[in-house]
């Protein structure tokens, strides 16, 4: 069979037993050990975000946070699965929703940030009320989950391929897209904001100066900046895998797939 023809592929129809991984709808057996790794990185990740948590107070963040990495351990372990059993059922269903759906928290705790960054630097800079900016992309972020969600639910119902499945795939896509969208509406208004403060740079919040001069703020910054690009890049990628169908050739690429959507 050819790849460059995924839809000949009837992994229903196959077996651990009688048919090979290349004729699964990723064509490989997830690696062992980076789908280890990325477990152990998230579990750890989600006990440090849940320590911080209730020892910062900062409950809505570490919430967020905490369900992401959840979702990408599980997701991970899903990927395990098929790595023994490249046609799991249960397997690719635990991949393909939580691995999809971990963006989203992720992203949310991001825009959670946006509040207290606009109150460090000064409220009366923006040109909205800081919660407003928690409202707005929280709810964005709800809808976005609520359509993948549906889609993913749809997918992994499928018993094939057919309606159902393209259905799933294109409620995942309108997910995605949105959750995109979202993510670049962010950008701009955090860019905006950030211009006006430095156009205002000599009438920023005095009460909160050395916060703002200190190295862990400035690293704290730095990390929020490079967690943006990364689940901006990793959604832009689910788009571009999901786009081509199940099993074209961005979906069997396992090494393009570790690069741009588990790091």
């Amino acid at each position: 069979m050819s790849e460059t023809q995924p839809e000949e592929y009837d992994v229903y129809n196959c077996t651990k037993d009688t048919c090979p991984a290349s004729e699964s709808i990723y064509g490989y057996a997830p690696s062992l050990g980076a789908n280890a790794a990325f477990i152990a990185i998230f579990s750890v990740s989600a006990v440090i975000f849940t320590i911080q948590g209730v020892r910062t107070k900062t409950r809505s963040f570490s919430i967020a946070m905490v369900l992401g990495c959840f979702c990408e351990a599980l997701g991970h372990g899903g990927r395990i699965m098929l790595h023994y059993d490249p046609f799991s059922e249960v397997g690719f269903k635990l991949q393909i929703c939580l691995l999809t759906f971990a963006p989203a928290f992720l992203a949310a705790g991001v825009y959670l940030c946006l509040k207290h960054l606009v109150i460090t630097f000064g409220a009366h800079i923006s040109r909205i009320k800081p919660a407003w900016y928690t409202y707005i992309f929280i709810s964005c972020d709800v809808l976005s989950l609520a359509l993948q969600g549906a889609g993913g639910g749809l997918a992994s119902a499928a018993t094939g391929p057919g309606s159902l499945m393209n259905t799933g795939n294109n409620l995942m896509m309108a997910g995605l897209s949105f959750q995109v969208f979202t993510l670049l509406a962010f950008a701009t208004l955090v860019t905006e904001y950030f211009v006006r403060v430095w156009r205002h740079r000599y009438e920023l919040n005095p009460r909160t100066e050395e916060l703002r001069r200190s190295r862990k703020f400035r690293w704290f910054l730095g990390a929020l900046v490079t967690a943006y690009v990364a689940i901006l890049f990793r959604c832009i990628y689910r788009i571009a895998e999901m786009a081509g169908g199940w099993g074209n050739p961005i979906m069997r690429d396992e090494t393009t797939f570790i690069v741009l959507d588990s790091l």
